[in-house]
């Protein structure tokens, strides 16, 4: 006989900090239960829940004091964490930007935050401007609650300017590095098989660590993998289709057919991409490639098909990107001295006659001449 449960509906969880805690969910709504499972505390929480009590409190909102940023982020988090369009790893770093901000300014009054405070705060991030953009966009959504609110008349963000990117992001591999990483990491190695992967899959960690024998169909259009991005919003993810290149095709046919995923650990668990990631450093810097990652590899296979000719739209179909100006950051990554050689190749004189293959024989002088 099933026995039955001493409190129906509470779950446990983990939060960002590593605490398990415990919760009721009812009607689309979650009520904290604390960390103390059958306490008295537990007890009293329980039972507010079940009748349907207010929930113990917004995420935070036992340490604000009204008006103030840590109240603002409070609010904001429970509205993030209820949102169904957002993947969990895009929630958790949202989250972890608000609560930092929180720690450090959650003091403030947020009626006294104009653009100048705004300009400040960025400029405190200005070494990393990546980082100071993504902060810059997070605030922004942060104020443009206190907005709604009608805390704050309109949003100072909007009277700052994002700040200017140096060079084009993360390192994108040549095809020198891929080598050199393949001449020291060799076939039948899991971080061969990772740089492959990615590489001809054009998938992100957080997506690598996921495929396996599952992902891989047979469609009318011949044997494929595929997968939906999880970073991108959910129900609206494009299906990434992706043909099995030779070299693709020549590692997974030695790769073990018992393995849940391709890259799970030594425990037959699924690798995180946190874990990928720190095995991609280690991987790397042994083979004395410091500024390689794994991102690196999907700008790598983007900058392949445009160096091949492929629009757009095709970079896309593999890249799982949404959106033309996204893709056009890897485009930008393509070897401009080869493409500017077969952009001239295709050049012929208007009236005909020789081309540029034999420039230096036209301009040669009569002296020059035998």
């Amino acid at each position: 006989m099933k026995r039955k449960r001493q409190f129906p509906g509470a779950t446990p969880y983990t939060d960002r900090h590593g605490t398990r805690r415990w919760r009721y969910r009812k009607h689309g709504k979650s009520f904290e239960l604390g960390t103390s499972y059958g306490s008295e505390e537990f007890v009293r929480r329980y039972g507010e829940a079940v009748k349907g009590a207010k929930p113990a409190g917004r995420i935070g909102a036992d340490r604000t004091t009204p008006g103030t940023i840590a109240d603002l982020v409070a609010r904001l988090l429970d509205n993030l964490t209820a949102r169904k369009d957002l993947a969990s790893s895009t929630k958790a770093n949202y989250c972890g930007i608000y609560e930092r901000f929180r720690e450090e300014h959650g003091w403030r009054r947020v009626a006294g935050l104009d653009a100048h405070a705004v300009e400040r705060l960025i400029a405190k991030k200005t070494e990393t401007p990546a980082a100071a953009n993504n902060f810059r966009k997070r605030l922004s959504q942060l104020l443009d609650l206190a907005v709604s609110l009608k805390w704050l008349p309109a949003n100072p963000v909007r009277e700052t300017k994002s700040l200017p990117m140096p060079g084009t992001g993360l390192h994108t591999w040549s095809e020198a590095e891929i080598a050199r990483f393949f001449e020291v990491h060799k076939p039948g190695t899991l971080p061969h098989m990772a740089v492959t992967l990615m590489l001809y899959t054009a998938a992100a960690k957080v997506d690598a660590v996921k495929l396996g024998w599952f992902s891989i169909k047979e469609t009318f259009e011949g044997r494929r993998i595929e997968y939906r991005r999880q970073k991108t919003r959910r129900g609206d993810a494009p299906l990434v289709s992706i043909p099995i290149h030779d070299d693709l095709a020549a590692v997974l046919a030695v790769w073990p057919k018992e393995c849940g995923t391709f890259l799970e650990t030594a425990f037959g668990k699924p690798r995180s991409a946190a874990g990928l990631g720190n095995d991609m450093r280690e991987w790397c810097d042994a083979a004395g490639l410091p500024v390689c990652t794994s991102h690196g590899l999907r700008k790598a296979m983007a900058r392949r098909l445009a160096e091949q000719g492929a629009t757009a739209p095709q970079i896309m179909a593999v890249t799982g990107h949404k959106t033309l100006s996204e893709v056009q950051r890897y485009i930008a990554e393509a070897s401009r001295p080869k493409m500017a050689g077969d952009a001239m190749a295709l050049l012929a004189r208007p009236m005909g006659g020789n081309n540029v293959a034999n420039l230096a024989e036209r301009f040669a002088t009569n002296r020059d001449k035998p």
